[in-house]
């Protein structure tokens, strides 16, 4: 198939048609989110937390290290900003459009998993006994589950452990803005261009950092951050193929026109 010829699609020119020819996949996107409110909002499978496993849920209730506000502006906005930098340079809005849509599919396809394991796993935090009982006197039924008379909100946030959002979304937005720099660096091209994989490796080693957090802040454990972050990054792999070649090939630009 014929590839985007660069410098001769702008916004202007092909904007609105490149638009109209995808408006499914914009409805779909609308789609996904009201989704993902859903499965944000609704009450998670409250598993069974008995006195045996306290121990191990002892953690303190700290603060998030990096605020849930702070995910999208990194995982989405900031991809964008590179999108249109690489836009400015290159006057290619097939490559422009192509790359944000494929990134919030990326982003809202992970988050409509993420959240709906979470609601169907009901896994507790490791912090769990500060959310459930946060003046520190334990109650217990007759069957030795906990009897929580911690704040709703907080103890529905308890029950959200596995996989981790942060680690899921960091991973399936910074890491699709990897796949993309890659094509657009040709980092494959075997001239031995280390720097090259040093910037394609930059927004994977924020996503890890931004993981690690997770552990560090008691609100994970590993496994849930591991999990989030190989979901996130499968996804974005995915999602990146359905609008890009191979990053070693032709510079990542568009394969078709549409």
């Amino acid at each position: 198939m014929p590839q985007a010829e660069l410098g001769r699609h702008t916004i202007r020119s092909h904007g609105a048609s490149l638009a109209k020819d995808h408006r499914q996949d914009w409805l779909i996107l609308l789609l996904l989110i009201v989704m993902e409110v859903i499965l944000y909002v609704i009450h998670p499978f409250y598993r069974f937390v008995g006195k045996d496993m306290m121990t191990d849920l002892k953690y303190p209730l700290r603060d998030n290290t990096v605020p849930v506000w702070a995910v999208p502006m990194y995982a989405v906005l900031l991809p964008i900003a590179v999108f249109l930098l690489i836009y400015f340079r290159r006057r290619d809005v097939y490559d422009l459009h192509h790359g944000i849509l494929g990134l919030l599919y990326a982003v809202l396809i992970t988050a409509v998993i993420t959240d709906a394991i979470k609601d169907a796993t009901g896994r507790p935090r490791p912090d769990f006994f500060w959310r459930c009982f946060p003046d520190g006197v334990e109650a217990y039924d007759k069957g030795g589950g906990v009897k929580c008379h911690g704040k709703d909100s907080v103890i529905k946030e308890g029950h959200k452990s596995f996989p981790s959002g942060h680690a899921s979304w960091s991973f399936a937005g910074l890491g699709f803005l990897s796949l993309y720099l890659s094509g657009k660096i040709k980092a494959f091209d075997r001239n031995g261009h280390v720097a090259k994989l040093c910037i394609v490796f930059l927004p994977l080693l924020a996503a890890s950092l931004v993981a690690v957090t997770r552990v560090d802040d008691y609100w994970h454990h590993w496994q849930d951050v591991f999990a989030g972050g190989l979901l996130g990054f499968v996804v974005a792999a995915f999602c990146y193929r359905q609008f890009f070649p191979n990053p070693y090939d032709d510079e990542g630009i568009p394969s078709v026109l549409c």
